[in-house]
């Protein structure tokens, strides 16, 4: 039996960040946030994407379930434009300090 870990580490997951709200001119709807998958620069690319788990990840001062991370899940719903930005849906709306902070995508 070998020990250890042997060749690459994978990582299973695709980074993002949260660009903000989809909005019009004059409002916002935080029921759906727009995310820039890295990689991902068409609309074609973002069809593979399309019905994906996606993972807001952050860390909380108090302890629940024996861990400080909490998590907020959503799922990508259809490319937002032409250059590869997704609208996704979470389960909770994402909070507003999360703007311009990384996601995982599944």
């Amino acid at each position: 039996m070998v020990k250890g870990r042997q060749g690459e580490r994978v990582r299973l997951y695709v980074r993002g960040t949260i660009l903000g709200y989809k909005r019009s001119k004059s409002n916002q709807y935080p029921n759906t946030s727009l995310i820039q998958i890295e990689g991902v620069n068409t609309k074609e690319e973002v069809a593979w994407y399309a019905g994906k788990k996606m993972a807001y990840i952050y860390k909380a001062k108090v302890k629940k379930n024996g861990t400080h991370y909490r998590c907020i899940w959503g799922k990508v719903t259809r490319p937002h434009g032409n250059s590869g930005i997704v609208r996704a849906k979470f389960k909770s709306n994402l909070p507003p300090k999360s703007m311009v902070l990384n996601i995982r995508s599944r």
